[in-house]
């Protein structure tokens, strides 16, 4: 089965839930079942041995963490004695049973299905009688890796995000970058950089600030790969909305990534990753997005920090912040004693034309040219983007 029949496949779960869902919430159920289903069958081989070890590691007094991730070869595990199988033999006690096995997760899986809400989607189902038939239905879909393997699942994952967007509301769609520009704009910051396209051994940085549901990260690594399968990108992201986090999240793990890089939270008023330099960075900003509840905390940086901070060289008004976005990822570049930085960043026209002279944007403006920091402007096709 390719990825377009199993997404399709997968996605005709919404059959279950039409009537008691809205169509616009269907991937409030698919999508963190999907991760569910996909953990459970990668983690099958090694149950056994994880639950051994935890015993004797407890037993022993120790921490198991390290043990047990060493035990399951993943970066998470899961403690309980259920799987979504066993959970089929008890239909009666289904919820008590899914919560449980949920809970048996690591931190960085919980984390994922905290942010899901997903404990707000069981009661839900649980009350509409549909939680056993859903746990059914997803518990008869082969997801092991060999069947499915890290690529293959990513594209699946990948389909049934582009499907959520489709059907959801304006929200979900804003972080939804077409893959033809991330392609663009992956090209256009390795265009320069020969060793890491040929050299083995070679490990990079990138960095998005405002991830989505990790589009860009996964397209730059996936762009690496297929160029220099010896070399290693290392993604890092903070994202704002729980759910698009939980996303970016799920969607790495289900292909093997390591997702501890990957911050929730607001990168403007509380940067995840404060001291940091990347190699490359990208970014899809909002676009026309005010920043009126983290204005404080940023006047104050740039007001105490001045350019020692992310946003020396001014402030733009305040309902638009993608400008905040192109100083924060300025402040992020190496310097080019340290082998410098490339990024890419889409905007709409505004940043090129808002302000007159001696505004916060003309300032911004001025410091980016007079610093040479531009390679190039590149203009885009209207209609390219949700809701443009």
């Amino acid at each position: 089965m390719n990825h377009q029949s199993l997404s399709a496949f997968i996605w005709s779960v919404a059959d279950l839930l039409r009537g008691d869902y809205k169509q616009s919430e269907y991937g409030k159920v698919i999508l963190p079942f999907t991760v569910l289903r996909r953990l459970d069958c990668v983690l099958e081989p090694t149950k056994a041995a994880v639950l051994t070890e935890l015993a004797d590691k407890q037993k022993a007094g120790l921490n198991p963490d390290p043990f047990l991730l060493r035990k399951a070869g993943q970066s998470f595990y899961n403690t309980s004695s259920l799987d979504m199988r066993r959970l089929m033999g008890d239909q009666d006690h289904i919820r008590e049973n899914l919560f449980a096995y949920v809970q048996g997760f690591s931190p960085s899986v919980r984390d994922i299905f905290e942010r899901f809400d997903f404990a707000t989607q069981i009661e839900r189902l649980a009350k509409n009688g549909l939680l056993y038939q859903v746990v059914e239905k997803f518990a008869g879909i082969d997801l092991h890796p060999e069947a499915v393997d890290n690529s293959q699942m990513g594209l699946v994952f990948e389909e049934l995000i582009r499907k959520f967007a489709e059907v959801s509301n304006e929200t979900a769609g804003e972080h939804f970058t077409p893959r033809e520009v991330i392609r663009l704009m992956v090209n256009l910051i390795f265009v320069e950089d020969d060793d890491v396209l040929t050299k083995p051994g070679v490990v990079r940085t990138i960095y998005d600030p405002a991830a989505g549901t990790g589009g860009m990260l996964s397209v730059a690594e996936e762009h690496l790969t297929s160029m220099n399968r010896k070399a290693r990108l290392t993604m890092f992201g903070q994202e704002l909305n729980d759910e698009s986090y939980a996303i970016c999240k799920a969607d790495m793990l289900i292909k093997g990534q390591d997702v501890a890089n990957i911050i929730a939270g607001n990168t403007l008023s509380d940067d995840g990753h404060t001291h940091r330099k990347f190699d490359y960075m990208l970014s899809n900003p909002p676009f026309g997005v005010e920043w009126k509840k983290v204005e404080k905390d940023i006047r104050k940086e740039h007001e105490a920090q001045g350019f020692n901070g992310r946003f020396g060289p001014g402030l733009p008004r305040v309902s638009d912040g993608s400008m905040l976005f192109l100083m924060h990822l300025l402040s992020k570049m190496r310097p080019a004693k340290d082998g410098g930085s490339r990024f890419g960043i889409v905007l709409n026209g505004s940043p090129l034309f808002t302000g007159g002279a001696g505004s916060g944007e003309s300032e911004i403006r001025r410091y980016v040219l007079e610093n040479d920091l531009v390679e190039a402007i590149i203009g885009l096709p209207t209609d390219m983007f949700y809701n443009t």
